[in-house]
């Protein structure tokens, strides 16, 4: 048997991509690549100067603050995801299951809103929300409460990833649940099975892609995230984006900073490839 030629490149198809190949390598991929290796550069009378050297590695990893900042981020940006996905659900449930078709509309425009004024001043905002004469605690005065000190907390930290979190949430978990067969939830009604087991046995399996990519939204927002932690959570204890800030701005250490925040692009990714797996694993296969 001859062998068959191998196929032309689809020249056509390449052009058209080029655009985007060239957009993500001048600013993405050459970024990334210039920050890893100003990580090894050297600072000299706070200038940097081309190197090869591990000191700046050696000596971050080996300090305590710098895993005390990381857990703690770690730990805030897992909290505000589990926190966001549980208060989203309901109300996408509602939004795909309950509402009409106009009102769920309605209500997406609503949740876009926001991304309309910038996130700064939203988080300026909850600032006079939050604050110890704020609104809050304004109102609970009157019922011989407070006040309560929310501001400059890890409680107004969350709150800040929630404003920043909790819509684009909604919107892809309504988006995922919406498209969900009804047929398959009315079989499982007819076969006996309850709400709450036909929740957690039909709904979330279907909605399951959207369910994990809107979760891995979330936590991608909060790790990542400076203007929270640092004007509602009092920047005490710092997340690893006040660390850079503060690094870089100590004796001009950039390289330092770089550091930080490569271990914080190989976190993202060690957490965002295995959870699209999942979330497209059996569709892959």
């Amino acid at each position: 048997m001859t062998a068959k030629p191998a196929p032309k490149p689809d020249y056509y198809a390449i052009a058209w991509r080029m655009p985007l190949i060239v957009w993500q390598g001048l600013f993405f991929v050459g970024p990334l690549l210039f920050m890893l290796a100003m990580s090894f550069f050297l600072v000299k009378n706070y200038r940097m100067e081309p190197a090869f050297q591990f000191s700046n590695w050696s000596r971050m990893l080996s300090k305590g603050f710098f895993w005390d900042a990381y857990f703690h981020t770690l730990w805030l940006a897992l909290l505000a995801t589990l926190i966001t996905s549980a208060i989203a659900f309901p109300a996408s449930y509602f939004l795909a299951f309950r509402a009409s078709e106009r009102l769920r509309r309605w209500a997406i425009f609503f949740l876009v809103i926001p991304f309309f004024t910038s996130y700064l001043v939203r988080i300026f905002a909850w600032q006079v929300i939050l604050a110890q004469q704020g609104v809050i605690n304004a109102a609970i005065s009157h019922l011989g409460l407070g006040p309560w000190q929310m501001l400059n907390t890890q409680f107004g930290t969350m709150v800040g990833y929630l404003a920043l979190c909790l819509p684009l949430a909604v919107i892809l978990q309504t988006f995922a649940l919406a498209n969900i067969d009804k047929r398959l939830v009315e079989a499982a009604h007819n076969l006996g099975c309850g709400r709450l087991r036909t929740v957690f046995t039909v709904v979330v399996p279907l909605a399951r892609t959207g369910l994990v990519v809107a979760a891995v939204f979330c936590f991608i927002l909060s790790f990542g995230d400076f203007v929270s932690p640092y004007y509602l959570g009092g920047s005490k204890p710092p997340t690893l984006s006040i660390l850079i800030v503060d690094t870089a701005k100590s004796g001009q250490q950039w390289p330092r900073a770089a550091v930080v925040a490569i271990m914080m692009i190989l976190t993202l990714l060690a957490v965002a490839f295995p959870a699209i797996g999942f979330a497209y694993g059996k569709r892959g296969k």
